[in-house]
């Protein structure tokens, strides 16, 4: 009896887990990049990269100059003089890294713009491939882009541009 409630049970799981599941794959750094918004908020992104970059060099230039002048007066100073040079690079030195770090850090402004900028076409798009997937009965729609381990797609499966056309850019 039990062995018969069993093998019941395995058929009806099987059955359940033999039902087709529907897939397909887009590029959403394809679509992203279609958005003439995310190309603009890119550009804005990178505009603001470079600037801080460009500060951040400055730092460290400025460092690396009070540095070889501290080397070069080094044996003119007093003990008290060569400290205060020290702690004067030391803190030149922190303070170009927490202006690095306030400036790409993980909570940093150049975070928070992305948020800001582009965050909000990324769910555009998001909510552009939930909804393809609701239409056409999709289970599950990979992401191209960014599945290393995606070796091999049949183009058929690919929905990129069904899925640009239904943001319309």
């Amino acid at each position: 009896m039990k062995k018969g409630i069993l093998l019941i049970f395995a058929l009806i799981m099987a059955s359940v887990t033999m039902e087709a599941q529907r897939f397909c794959y887009v590029d959403v750094e394809k679509i992203l990049e279609s958005v003439d918004d995310y190309t603009a908020a890119q550009a804005q992104l990178d505009q603001f990269a470079s600037r801080w970059n460009q500060e951040v060099a400055q730092k460290y230039q400025e460092i690396e100059q009070l540095y070889n002048k501290y080397q070069a007066d080094k044996v003119l100073l007093s003990e008290k003089a060569q400290k205060e040079r020290e702690d004067e690079i030391i803190q030149k030195e922190q303070e170009a890294r927490n202006f690095q770090k306030d400036k790409f850090g993980p909570e940093g402004e150049l975070f928070k713009k992305r948020q800001e900028l582009v965050k909000p076409i990324q769910d555009k798009v998001y909510s552009a491939i939930e909804a393809y997937a609701q239409k056409r009965g999709y289970d599950f729609i990979l992401d191209r882009s960014s599945n290393a381990s995606m070796l091999y797609a049949n183009p058929e499966l690919d929905k990129t541009e069904d899925i640009i056309q239904s943001i319309g850019k």
